[in-house]
This record gives C-alpha cells, structure tokens and sequence, in this order.
C-alpha cells in the first residue's frame, strides 16, 4: 500500500512539474519596443529560449536588456545558427517589453546590421512571435496564434 501511495505522489509530482514548466506570453505587453543601435552583449543558445543580452544607449544612459526567443530548434529553420548574433553586434531588436517596464522582453524580429533579419514581425506588428505561421488544417481552429491562417484575422479563445 505504501509503495502504491509512494508511485502515486512521485507521478503526480512529475506531471506537475512538466505542467507548470512552460509559460505563455501574458507576462510581455502587445506593443513592439524598437530598440535601434542595440549592441549585442551575450547570447545564450540553450533551451528552454535562445536569450540575446544586448545594451541600448538612451538619453546617454546604457541600458542593460534581455531579450528571448524560441528554443534553438524553433528558431532554426528560420536561418538562426548558434554563432548568427555574436557579441559585438550592432542589431536593431523589436521587442515585446514585459508589462512591468523592465529592460526584458520576447523577439518579434531582430535585424543585424547586414541587414540580415531573424523573426517575421510585420511592418503593422501584425504577426507576433519568433516563428512563422504554420497555416496548415490543424492550426486554423487554434489560438491567438493561428490568427494569421484566418482570412479575416479572427482572434479566438480556446473555448471555441
């Protein structure tokens, strides 16, 4: 009975904590911060998000940021390679700020200096993320995020 009891608690555990591991987007705001002239600090490429910590000068004032994109295998097949952004860089990031004001945020796009950009951010902000729509059958009844596969760009809940 106690090693049912014993099982029970550890898969239980182990089910949560899978669970609660990953988070959504409510943390960052719905507006696009560009931040131009972004020199580019760190870059971290490990799961769980590829992070980018970069310095921005605003009013003669260095400002230290952070910002995440998706896991190195999400932001791959967009052309993102473990040595893409190095430190040194000069980039200009668009960037969903959290809603606290804090210099951290979520990748829209990132533009290297070449000109070279990594994200598919519209010029309207009209596809947020760091990867691209995968407007397939089985995304067109999904989130917020398949949107775009919409004609009409209908936002649903998951309710629906």
């Amino acid at each position: 009975m106690k090693t049912r009891l014993l099982t029970l608690v550890v898969g239980l555990l182990a089910l949560c904590t899978t669970v609660f591991a990953h988070h959504g987007s409510v943390a960052y705001g719905s507006n696009v911060v560009v931040l131009k002239q972004a020199v580019v600090t760190k870059v971290n490429w490990a799961n769980p998000h590829v992070l980018v910590l970069f310095d921005v000068t605003d009013n003669g004032k260095v400002v230290h940021w952070v910002a995440e994109a998706g896991s190195p295998s999400a932001v791959s097949p967009q052309g993102w390679t473990n040595t893409s952004v190095k430190p040194g860089d000069i980039v200009t990031a668009y960037v969903y700020q959290v809603k606290n004001g804090s210099p951290v945020g979520r990748f829209g796009k990132l533009v290297l200096s070449d000109g070279k950009t990594f994200g598919n951010l519209t010029a309207e902000g009209s596809v947020p993320g760091d990867r691209p729509a995968d407007c397939n059958q089985e995304s067109i009844n999904g989130g917020n995020e398949a949107a775009a596969c919409r004609p009409d760009g209908r936002k649903t809940s998951n309710k629906e």
